[in-house]
């Protein structure tokens, strides 16, 4: 069965309750001040059968103007309202101030319902109020709609009213059940024996008795208790349903009025959305930049900051693109509609749709290209949407979950999107274990700043053989995962452009060859070490005597020890490599005829000073020649057997 919502709308004491009491029986006004006062002031639920067995969910809302935020906040998720009109006062404030939200909320269906036509004896009065009206919906979305007069007092025009709304009803589509469920919070409070209970329209997916949930934007955790639709226990819910849900574990006090109840991980916290907003031509004033406003979407108000991306302004009646940056989180997503109201004096003024529901903060010049960049996202379809987000990513990338976040297209949608894309290269899926995903031109731009960075680091050290990859990933611009840095690298050692080697990178093309000074350079500092064998000097009891620069020496030596000619023993302390390769010989030909060697004794064999020794014995044990027993050496079992 279809599931449908119909909210009212209108002036204050225009009959909108009584209305309502009198096509279903419900007194929606359930506040004692209600009572007292004869006004609404809180939102207020029915329900009724229509006459081809179709149920329909109502809210009723605040008319006065002191509770528009009310209004809004029973707006969200309606498919069709009736904007009800007193047949004895014609269009009024209220009439106009809702009428315009409801199309900021880009409502669809509706009628018109003329009330209190027992307090009109003219005949002529009712047509002239129809003609106000019929003018006054020009060029709304219910501009051709149906006007059906009635009276709540004597029941007159009840049943044209029931018969028009199952009509509509009947032109609504059904809701596609897809998708994660959401359900924007309007009411909350507890049961003695049940605990914390929320209301509000399902907007999206399914929900069933066990499932878990999550309370957003604060996150919290829990499971479905129990369920109601209409006052009757269900075993699960689906889209467009006005539904109560028994939470399970959670206190009242972490629930409030514009939280959502979505699937857990369906939706994200945020401090900023980007948007499409227009301003209503009744509009007192422009909206200002960085000017203060009331923000509503779902359930939900807050006070937010206006910052415009192309303009200093945004006059009455006119379109801008805007970053929305808010006092408190919300929860939203992709193509949630929003409305605006002044700070004060409090007026509705516009509202428009949200496009990025994560976006980075824009500044300064920035702003100009971010609004070029929100086109996409207000008039492309979903695949450009889809691609549009995974290149506006950029490095840091997005796992699947990410992009569906913000993209906000079917599940199904987004599934082939990626299968097309991934198949044609334009999306490379980098991490399949994780499902992250890199633009291919990301991929590209990756590809040229590290070889730019390699060709720069050998032009300026030509002598060294590689670059290390953690000083490489530092030349990236923005933080890569490691993941994401190790997966470009292997494409470009694929590609034949770089060189691993351990942790050095270089490029293919890169090769190290010694000018004729520093040829000289080299002679003389390996003479040195050769002759000092297993005493050499320090490097700078060598290099004092050279020609050339200090740079150069570094070179040469740094390029000395990348060709294996020297190895380093420990800070400060280099060995000729032949003079290392003869020790290493000896020492273990030594312990496999002894079994073991002290240090007295490898002070022996190498006929050297404490200060080599000592580093030579810990070098061969990092090398896992040998392996410390006390204070003696032994080989490693795996070079014992060898």
């Amino acid at each position: 069965m279809k599931q449908v919502v119909l909210g009212t709308a209108g002036h204050i004491d225009h009959g909108k309750t009584s209305l309502i009491r009198a096509l279903t029986g419900i007194d929606t006004d359930r506040l004692k001040e209600e009572k007292l006062r004869g006004i609404t002031i809180e939102l207020g639920f029915a329900h009724m059968v229509l006459p081809s067995g179709e149920r329909l969910g109502i809210v009723d809302v605040p008319g006065h103007e002191r509770f528009v935020k009310h209004m809004v906040a029973g707006a969200t998720g309606i498919d069709l309202v009736a904007l009800v009109i007193a047949a004895d006062e014609g269009v009024m404030p209220q009439t106009r101030e809702h009428m315009e939200i409801c199309e900021l909320l880009r409502v669809k269906q509706g009628l018109v319902v003329l009330t209190k036509t027992d307090l009109v004896d003219d005949p002529d009065w009712i047509e002239m109020v129809k003609d106000d009206v019929t003018s006054f919906l020009k060029g709304t979305f219910l501009e051709d709609a149906p006007i059906i007069p009635v009276s709540a007092a004597t029941g007159e025009g009840l049943e044209e009213l029931r018969a028009t709304l199952d009509a509509i009803v009947a032109r609504i589509d059904p809701r596609s059940p897809d998708g994660p469920f959401r359900l924007s919070v309007d009411r909350v409070f507890s049961m003695r024996g049940f605990g914390t209970v929320v209301t509000g329209t399902s907007l999206s997916g399914k929900l069933a008795v066990g499932d878990p949930v999550t309370v957003y934007p604060p996150m919290h955790k829990t499971k479905v208790r129990g369920l109601q639709v209409h006052n009757q226990e269900v075993q699960e819910i689906y889209p467009g349903q006005r539904t109560a849900i028994n939470l399970q574990g959670i206190e009242r006090l972490l629930i409030q009025r514009g939280d959502v109840i979505a699937t857990p991980g369906a939706l994200v916290a945020t401090h900023m959305v980007d948007v499409h907003m227009h301003m209503l031509g009744s509009a007192p004033r422009p909206v200002k930049n960085r000017a203060k406003i009331r923000f509503h979407t779902g359930t939900a108000e807050h006070i937010a900051t206006v910052v415009l991306l192309d303009q200093e302004e945004l006059p009455p009646g006119k379109e801008a693109f805007a970053q929305i940056r808010l006092d408190h989180p919300i929860a939203a997503l992709r193509g949630d509609r929003f409305v605006m109201r002044s700070y004060s004096p409090v007026q509705t003024i516009g509202g428009g749709s949200i496009l990025h529901p994560l976006p980075i903060k824009h500044k300064g010049h920035h702003k100009i290209e971010a609004a070029r960049g929100l086109e996409v996202l207000l008039r492309g379809d979903d695949p450009s949407i889809v691609l549009w987000h995974a290149r506006d990513a950029s490095c840091q990338a997005l796992s699947e979950d990410q992009l569906r976040l913000r993209a906000n297209v079917p599940p199904k949608v987004l599934e082939k999107c990626l299968q097309q894309f991934i198949s044609q290269k334009k999306i490379i899926l980098y991490d399949k274990e994780n499902r992250r995903l890199l633009h291919a031109e990301v991929l590209q731009e990756l590809k040229g700043t590290i070889l730019d960075a390699l060709a720069e680091h050998h032009r300026k050290f030509p002598l060294k053989t590689g670059m290390a990859k953690e000083e490489l990933a530092a030349q990236l611009p923005e933080t890569v995962d490691a993941k994401l840095y190790n997966f470009v690298l292997r494409q470009l050692a694929e590609d034949d452009q770089i060189v691993q080697e351990m942790e050095w990178v270089r490029l293919t093309s890169h090769k190290v060859d010694l000018t004729r000074d520093e040829e000289v350079i080299r002679q003389k500092i390996e003479k040195a070490f050769r002759d000092a064998w297993l005493q050499p000097p320090f490097l700078r009891e060598i290099t004092a005597g050279l020609q050339g620069t200090p740079r150069q020496h570094q070179d040469v030596i740094e390029w000395m020890l990348s060709q294996s000619i020297l190895v380093k023993v420990k800070e400060d302390i280099y060995f000729h490599s032949a003079a290392l390769s003869d020790l290493h010989k000896r020492l273990v030909e030594f312990l496999r005829e002894h079994g073991e060697i002290s240090t007295p004794q490898f002070k022996e064999m190498t006929q050297a000073s404490r200060k080599y020794t000592i580093p030579l014995l810990e070098y061969f044990d990092t090398q896992r020649i040998t392996i410390r027993i006390g204070d003696n050496r032994r080989l490693r079992e795996s070079r014992a057997g060898a």
